[in-house]
């Protein structure tokens, strides 16, 4: 964040702007109770900075310009003294009535009266550099805002309360523990240091990689729960994809016809699968067709094949497989996908030969459903949630790396700590050790904050919205 002046008091809207019950404009810093002294009225005609901390007060925020008094909005205004607020700074939060008019006024009037427009993010990395949090707290309020699930809310408050923080600083101090004594020994060397001795560094460097290693090994599911996958509905037209699309939606979504090649676009909606953020898209069914929008839809559908985490691919139980179907589980195995194979339309007549189905995806699960009465859309999930998971499901007491930076980290230092183990078995000189283990000691605090630069901080943070 370039030239943001740390010693200002900041405001902004802190809730979407729009037409609903309560909008929140919230001062921050040292002029934040003056200000809120200069536009708030309040009913028993006390002034702001006269209020203790942690009291709600009605009144009205009053615009004193042009010498007359207009009230601009009735309001509530809650105070929270530094050091016990989100930024350890003195804030005041004004509860408006949510609407643009309204919530514009009071901002105006805060901007008029010392404050200035926070930046991006700029509360929360008020909070991280006044010392209530660390970086991967900060993240974690990022991913509380963006939980889609239960379960990736629950992962998500398990960092910001530092549940990932404090494991990485206990490894964090394991290997400040080690360099020490190796520094320790170089600059001592005719006098061996007490403590441990050479092998139980060597234990515990090789403890340390693995625990980075675990950390490594689960971040697919803090990813998964963060970013969610992509789940791709295809098959040939009319084979039921508008319909499942409804079914596991459970709302009608998708427009479903008897007539082939109703969806000509992709048509994307979010849903919780047992936990899992999932992106489902209805795409249109593949098919030599003319149709120039036809045409297009089906590239489409391709594209969106390709790129797709699991491929839900629909086949019509009523009929027997065709050209079409044949060429969309060529590309689906020529691609090694993840998929599953659903055989929709399981209250008509079994026309398809299931017994060749079996044959064409030997490892792939095989699902009977009717979109129609929603029957068999249950065990559906549940196999969505195994492919996911692959049977290591994370539990409510996850917590660990859920994004690049945080994983790259982790990479690098490991990287580090096999450096060092490998130039302690070649029986390298412990300064060569000690260079790989610093680097990983500096590299963990990248990912809690210890060692991180301004430009690292001013990536993570214009991540945030304004009010944040």
């Amino acid at each position: 964040m370039e030239n943001i002046r740390l010693n200002d008091t900041i405001v902004a809207v802190s809730t979407p702007v729009g037409e609903g019950g309560i909008g929140i404009v919230r001062l921050s810093g040292k002029d934040s109770l003056k200000i809120a002294d200069k536009i708030f009225l309040s009913k028993d005609g006390k002034k702001s900075s006269e209020f203790k901390t942690y009291t709600v007060h009605y009144g009205h925020i009053i615009d004193k310009g042009q010498g007359k008094q207009k009230i601009v909005d009735e309001v509530i205004l809650t105070v929270m003294r530094s050091p016990k607020s989100y930024t350890k700074e003195d804030v005041v939060e004004i509860n408006c009535h949510s609407g643009i008019a309204s919530l514009k006024g009071v901002l105006d009037l805060c901007l008029v009266n010392g404050a200035r427009l926070a930046a991006p993010g700029e509360f929360t990395k008020r909070a991280f550099l006044n010392g209530r949090i660390d970086i991967l707290q900060a993240e974690a309020v990022l991913d509380v805002i963006k939980a889609k699930t239960g379960l990736s809310l629950r992962s998500a408050l398990n960092n910001m309360e530092g549940f990932f923080s404090n494991k990485i600083n206990e490894i964090r101090k394991d290997l400040i523990g080690i360099y020490a004594y190796m520094e320790a020994s170089i600059d001592f060397s005719e006098e061996e240091p007490k403590g441990i001795d050479k092998r139980s560094i060597f234990k515990k460097l090789s403890s340390v990689k693995s625990e980075i290693e675990e950390f490594i090994a689960s971040s697919n599911q803090g990813r998964i729960l963060r970013q969610g996958i992509k789940a791709v509905i295809c098959g040939s037209p009319n084979v039921g994809k508008s319909s499942l699309m409804n079914a596991i939606l459970k709302e009608s979504r998708s427009i479903v016809t008897h007539i082939p090649g109703t969806t000509r676009d992709t048509i994307e909606e979010i849903v919780n699968i047992k936990g899992i953020p999932v992106t489902l898209v209805d795409t249109a069914g593949i098919t030599d067709t003319n149709h120039i929008a036809e045409r297009e839809g089906i590239r489409r559908s391709r594209l969106y094949l390709e790129n797709a985490d699991i491929a839900l691919l629909v086949l019509d139980q009523s009929r027997k497989l065709n050209k079409d179907d044949m060429n969309i589980i060529k590309r689906i195995r020529d691609n090694k996908k993840e998929a599953i194979v659903i055989i929709n339309k399981a209250d008509l007549k079994c026309r398809l030969d299931v017994n060749k189905v079996r044959k064409l995806f030997k490892k792939i699960p095989l699902v009977h459903i009717s979109a129609l009465n929603m029957h068999g859309v249950d065990k559906l999930e549940n196999e969505i949630k195994d492919i996911v998971w692959k049977g290591k499901a994370p539990g409510a007491g996850f917590a660990g790396a859920s994004n690049e930076r945080q994983l790259g980290i982790l990479k690098r230092s490991l990287s580090d700590i096999n450096e060092a183990v490998n130039s302690y078995k070649a029986d390298l000189p412990i300064d060569c050790i000690c260079v790989y283990v610093r680097s990983s000691i500096e590299g963990l605090g990248e990912i809690t904050g210890h060692t991180i630069t301004e430009q690292a901080l001013d990536k993570i943070f214009s991540e945030f919205c304004i009010g944040k």
